[in-house]
């Protein structure tokens, strides 16, 4: 396990878990924790050792987002360079887990507020306790979406229904997040069953597992002709691995 002050990382068979670890503030970000973060994902990134991440919260949320009594201080001594490095990490993190190779899961374990709605967000799958509560909170405290949340909210839930959630800083619960788009999954055992998914992720071709992650984003800015070829290379790739030979054998053998 790899700890630093607010972010433990533990990594077994393949399973890379992150913990965000200041249950006492509802593991709001404080301190160097964006980039402890940051940096754990990195590692998660070169290690390849590590199949799958999971991003989750200690006690009894996943993150409130920023520590707004930290914010009040930068405030009353008009820091806004602190203020602004604050926003360039958080832009690191999304852009991090969006261009790593490696899926990265969201297990959210209670409250998702602001910058830890939008960590969720950045995810690649998001899977939900029952009592877990997401919300854009930014606008109750006279700020504006950061982490990507404007870029990343409407693309899974509609222009308008974004606009709604983030003019008023509505949190919702984990049902609606769930049939509007938000999130992918609620369950009842949030533990075992994103170890059960994670495990699944783990124990696939992990060659083939990456190049779908990467497919998957270029299809966001590729015409289809671009992404057939895309999907022929990578295709090719895979064909000429020995994990693909190796499997393909075992089932012609059932």
């Amino acid at each position: 396990m790899v700890t630093a002050m607010f972010i433990e990382t533990s990594i077994t068979n393949g399973i890379a878990t992150i913990t965000l670890n200041r249950p006492e503030k509802l593991n709001a970000f404080t301190g160097t924790m964006r980039e402890d973060l940051l940096a754990a994902l990195q590692s998660c990134e070169r290690d390849d050792a590590v199949r799958v991440a999971v991003v989750t919260g200690a006690g009894r949320a996943f993150c409130a987002g920023g520590d707004v009594e930290y914010m009040a201080s930068l405030q009353a001594s008009n820091d806004t360079a602190s203020f602004r490095k604050l926003l360039d990490t958080g832009r690191d993190v999304v852009l991090q887990i969006v261009s790593m190779e490696t899926p990265v899961l969201a297990s959210i374990n209670g409250v998702a507020a602001g910058a830890g709605c939008n960590l969720a967000l950045a995810c690649d799958y998001r899977i939900a306790s029952e009592d877990a509560k997401l919300g854009e909170t930014f606008v109750r405290i006279g700020l504006h979406p950061d982490w990507g949340g404007t870029w990343l909210l409407p693309r899974l839930v509609g222009r308008s229904r974004a606009l709604e959630l983030c003019v008023t800083g509505r949190m919702i619960g984990a049902a609606e997040a769930l049939a509007i788009g938000m999130v992918d999954r609620v369950v009842a055992d949030l533990a075992s069953e994103t170890q059960t998914f994670a495990r699944a992720i783990a124990d696939g071709p992990p060659l083939a597992v990456r190049a779908i992650k990467r497919a998957l984003n270029a299809s966001e800015r590729n015409d289809l002709r671009a992404q057939l070829e895309l999907e022929a290379e990578q295709q090719l790739r895979c064909f000429e691995s020995e994990d693909a030979k190796s499997r393909i054998a075992a089932f012609t053998r059932r």
